[in-house]
């Protein structure tokens, strides 16, 4: 299968729906990550370039594309947004779109899921995962995480710029991932999980 994750920034791929990659790549299947912004205004955008390259190669992802626009300016640009999000889904033909959720603090998060949602009209399987700055998130999909986790928390540290910037005094991104991770698979039963809001989900059986 060809899985596509969708961030608006270097980073967010990771704290939503890394370990879900990591296995899906594991599993051989091909995952592509499509970044919209370079995070300018969270840090050197060469250095988040960097860092997120690193951390694809962590995850296993076949090939990183870049959107090219600019953070925090993204409101004015979704239609923009959409043809560049359908350009890669013609090109990828992805099986499965991952993005974050819509209900969100952070402007550009919201304008990418709208965008995605639009330009993923077709597409059979689209999953919205959640950051910090996500708000009423309860989700319905629960993976199991707990073998690839440590590699989850490795492809976090690649971003080494942001995992103190978390705007909580001696907290790093890497524990709100333990904690998020914890309490995912308490909800799902398991020890450690990802969770995820089905947009559409399509099952075949046999």
């Amino acid at each position: 299968m060809n899985i596509l994750a969708i961030g608006p920034h270097p980073d967010d791929i990771e704290i939503g729906c890394s370990g879900t990659l990591i296995k899906y790549a594991q599993g051989g299947h091909c995952v592509f990550f499509l970044i919209i912004t370079k995070g300018e205004k969270g840090g050197n955008p060469e250095a988040r370039y960097e860092e997120q390259m690193k951390a694809a190669g962590i995850i296993g992802a076949k090939d990183v594309f870049w959107g090219g626009l600019t953070d925090t300016e993204l409101l004015d640009r979704g239609n923009e947004i959409i043809h560049l999000v359908e350009l890669y889904i013609q090109r990828i033909q992805p099986d499965f779109i991952l993005v974050n959720f819509y209900d969100d603090t952070h402007q550009d998060h919201r304008t990418v899921n709208r965008s995605v949602l639009s330009a993923a009209r077709y597409v059979r399987n689209v999953l919205f995962y959640e950051v910090p700055t996500t708000n009423n998130f309860s989700p319905t999909i629960f993976v199991d995480i707990g073998s690839v986790f440590e590699l989850k928390l490795e492809a976090l540290r690649a971003h080494s710029s942001q995992v103190m910037k978390t705007n909580i005094p001696d907290l790093s991104i890497v524990d709100i991932a333990r904690s998020s991770a914890h309490f995912r698979g308490v909800q799902g039963r398991i020890p450690l999980a990802e969770g995820f809001i089905p947009e559409r989900l399509f099952i075949t059986i046999d």
